[in-house]
Order: C-alpha cells, then structure tokens, then sequence
C-alpha cells in the first residue's frame, strides 16, 4: 500500500458492529518531526450472526493480516476453534465468521495469508413454541332505552247516523180512536206527517194511527188513531212506525288520516364492554448448535473464503390460542307508551238487509165505482209483482204503498182485500164510510214470511192501514187490519200480488182508483 497522509485515511461504514485495526508505518525526519504515516496494514471485520471463533494462523513475516470477509447471514454461532500458533512478529488474523464468506480483501504488502479455514456448518433452528390461547372477549355493554312513540292522528268523523223511530212515552193515554191529544215521546227522531205509527202497551192492548204532528225538539206529538186493539189507559208506551224498518243507510265516509306523531328521541348507547385479557406468548424455540469455526490459514495473500453453513430448518409454528366467547347482549330498553286512539265512526250491523224495489206503477188504475163486483186497484208500471215457485225464504219482509181519490155516498161500506192468486193474505171486512167527496186516500201494507213450504206448513202474516183526510174539515178517518195466513198460503208455488175493492152497493156516488203504487222488499 502506498504512504497516505493521515488525512486521506479512507473511511469504513457499515450496518453491521465493526472493529477496526491498523498497523501503521511513520517516517520521522532527522529533525524529529513526523515526516509521513502509511498504512501497514488494515482489517475490519462485521459481525452477522457469530460464528465459532476459527484456529487462529500463524502470522506472516512483517505482513499485515487480509481483511476477513463478510459475515454469512443468518448463521448461528460456532463453538471456539483451538488456538493457532503465534507467527512471528505478525499480527493474530481475524477469526472468520460462519455463513457464506464475502470478498477476500486486498492483500497487505507484507507476506502472503494463509488461507481462511472454511466455515462451520449452521446449526439447525429450533421449533417455534405455541401460540398462548386468545383471552375471552368483554360482554356487550346494555342497550340504551327506546324514545318515546309519537302521539297518534286525530280519528275521522263519523258517518251520518239513519233516522231513528224506535222510543217511549210516558204520558197517560186511553186506548180510542180519534186523536190522541199531545203526548211526549223521544227527540231527534225521524217521524214527520202523515207516517203511520204504532202506540203500544203490549201485544193485546195498542193503538195505530197516522202522525199528525211531531216536534224533534222537544218529543211532543199528535197522533190521529184509526186502529185499536185492547182498551184501558196506560201511561207506559212503546211507539214506533207501524211498517218494518228500512234497512240500515249508508256507511259516512271515512275521515281523513291524522298527521304522524313526531318520532321519539332515540336512546343513549350502552357502554362497551372491556377487552378480553391477552394470551400468553409461546416459549421461543431453541438455537440451532453452532458449527465449528474452520482453521485459519497462515497470513499472506488472502485465502479463498470457506463455504458458507447450510441453514438450520425454521421450527414449526405454535397452534393458535381459542378466541373468547363473546359477551351477553345488553337487555332492550323499554317501548314508549302509544297515543291514545281516536273515537271510531258508528259502523252498521250485518248482514245488511237485502232492500230494492220490486214494482212502480206508471199510470191511474181503471175507476171502480157503481159496482159490487170486487175488482183490482193495480195498474200496469215496470218491475213484477210474482215471486216464483220456492223463491222465498224466512224473514222476507215486503212493503206495499198505494194512493188515490175516493168518492162515497151516505152509509156506505168499502172492503179492502191483498190476495195471492185466489189465496187471501188480508181482508178488512165491509168497513162503514160516507160522504166523501174527492178526498186522498192512501194503504200501506206489511208482510213477512215466517215460514217457508207447501200450504199447511208455510206462513205469513200481513198489517194493512187505510186511511183518508176529509177535506170539509182535514180529520183523518180510516181502519187497520191484520191476518195471519198459515192455512192456504203456499211458498212451492208461484205467487203474484194484486190488491182488489168491494163496494157494498151499487151507489154511482162511490168511486176510487189508485195513482201511486210501489212495492219494495225491505228484508
């Protein structure tokens, strides 16, 4: 190596712990001063993984040692090799390390290394220790309770309610015909004039009539009776129309939806459970046996670097630990409480009655008048008045309205009779009547069938009320009739309606026809 100043030394880095020797030659002047400094020689050597110290080599004459080579990596330590022999003067080489040898330095200038002992073989890995179990998972923190429900909508309103006619009275009144004076009976209801209405203190003693008057605010009304059954006085009655109720009207419609109640502030959250505790670690595996350090050769030129250990197998890893069971779920919190519902609208009970109409007339019956034959009151019009063989049921209910203008001489008599073919469903019998001149008459006419099948066993009962208003002075006069026909009516054959007048003399001063008919089934 050629004289350097001690300034232009080269500088040695490295990742790896380094140590560092240098044999120095120096001239001095004869005046004493430090003429110039040269190297003599220069190692260095890096650790990796350390090797067994190899047997050292006998020093070269005066020459500085070669520069060991690298490290191999990875290997693990060898044992010490044996103490080589001292050279002499010359400086001890360094030991080689195991693993794979890096590039032999260069040579010093003084006499040539021995070469390099190869390296020890690396000693094999030890097996990995197990993996320590997971520690258990904390348990879930609780839930935060629910918010309170928004309170409901506002309901609809309510349909319209159907007239009503069904009440009481108390008012002390006797059974007569004629008109009854004013008596008290429920209000709001749905009568009006001319109605026909019932007045009953039971099934023996009663009262039919047509109103005459009613006052919805306060209940009173007045009735002109035509009919009685019974007599007495009686202060506890049961008033209603005299015909069957219609059928039930029309549900209202429906009210619009109220607006949502606000949403309820959500609940707080429950606190998080705390961690699990962690596993403990595996035991490391044990360190391969270090291979032995290869003899160091004699210094000079540097000796081919020893082959590198073959590396030890990595040990098998440690199973891996059970996870911990999770946490109990934290417990619901509450419901709030719901709004209170809205009132709901009145609904109909079913079934709903089956109500139509069954027959219109469209035009005057033919005049009877003059005449003792019985002859009918009915017209043509649209619809029918037959209902076929078996086309009836139990409970079938059927109304019947008619009007006219009747004329009558003195002490006359009229019968009224509602017939199926031959079959008599209701007979008034020869009703005494006089002196009428162009006056309104009207007959309504109930029935219902109570029992279905041949004549014998089929039945039907029938209320029928005539009346008329005298226009000399407005009084209502007239009768009321009723049968119950279980002998001859017969439900297996076709039956078809007529309504037929008798006169009780052949006066030409008596004459009636009808203008208005109409049957409807109401049930």
């Amino acid at each position: 190596m050629p004289n350097l100043p001690i300034s232009l030394l080269p500088l040695v880095s490295s990742g790896q712990p380094e140590s560092l020797m240098v044999i120095v030659n120096y001239d001095i002047d004869p005046s004493g001063v430090t003429n110039s400094i040269y190297f003599s020689s220069l190692t260095e050597q890096f650790s990796g993984a350390t090797g067994t110290s190899g047997s050292s080599g006998s020093s070269g004459t005066d020459g500085s040692s070669g520069s060991s080579g690298t490290s191999g990596s990875d290997g693990s330590s060898g044992t010490s090799g044996s103490s080589g022999s001292s050279g002499t003067d010359g400086t001890s080489g360094s030991s080689g390390t195991s693993g794979s040898s890096g590039s032999s330095g260069t040579n010093g200038s003084s006499g040539s290394s021995g070469t390099s002992g190869s390296s020890g073989s690396s000693g094999t890995d030890g097996s990995s220790g197990s993996s320590g179990t997971s520690g258990s998972s904390g348990s879930s923190g609780t839930d935060g309770s629910s918010g309170s429900s928004g309170t409901s909508g506002s309901s609809g309103t309510s349909g319209f309610s159907g007239d009503l006619y069904r009440t009481t009275s108390s008012t002390l009144l006797t059974i007569q015909t004629g008109i009854t004076g004013t008596f008290v009976i429920g209000t709001n209801l749905g009568y009006s004039v001319a109605q026909d209405v019932i007045i009953a203190y039971d099934l023996s003693n009663h009262m039919i009539g047509m109103v005459v008057s009613y006052n919805p605010v306060n209940g009173d009304m007045v009735v002109n009776v035509q009919t009685i059954t019974g007599s007495g006085s009686y202060s506890s009655w049961l008033v209603n129309l005299a015909g069957a109720a219609g059928g039930d009207g029309s549900s209202g419609t429906s009210g619009s939806s109220g607006s949502s109640g606000s949403s309820g502030s959500s609940g707080t959250s429950g606190s998080s459970g705390s961690s699990g505790t962690d596993g403990s670690s595996g035991s490391s595996g044990s360190s391969g046996s270090s291979g032995s350090s290869g003899t160091s050769g004699s210094s000079g030129s540097s000796g081919t670097s020893g082959s590198s250990g073959s590396s030890g197998t990595d040990g098998s890893s440690g199973s891996s630990g059970s996870s911990g069971s999770s946490g109990s779920s934290g417990s619901s919190g509450s419901s709030g409480t719901s709004g209170s519902s809205g009132t709901s609208g009145t609904s109909p009970v079913l079934p709903l009655p089956v109500v139509f109409g069954l027959f219109a007339q469209t035009g005057n019956s033919t005049t009877v008048s003059g005449t003792t034959t019985e002859s009918t009151l009915i017209d043509g019009g649209v619809g029918t008045l037959s209902v076929p063989a078996s086309g009836f049921t139990v409970g079938d209910s059927f109304r019947a309205d008619m009007a006219g203008v009747l004329n009558v001489g003195n002490n006359q008599t009229i019968r009224i009779r509602v017939k199926t073919g031959s079959v008599i469903l209701l007979d008034s019998g020869a009703q005494a009547i006089t002196n009428i001149t162009e006056d309104i008459w009207g007959l309504s006419i109930n029935f219902t069938v109570r029992q279905v099948g041949p004549a014998g066993v089929a039945s039907i009962v029938s209320l029928g009320a005539f009346h008329y208003t005298k226009t000399t002075n407005g009084t209502v006069e007239g009768f009321s009739f009723n049968t119950v026909n279980n002998t001859t009516f017969d439900t297996t054959v076709s039956n078809t309606l007529d309504i037929t007048v008798e006169w009780g003399s052949t006066s030409a001063s008596n004459s009636i026809y009808s203008d208005i008919f109409v049957l409807n089934k109401i049930y």
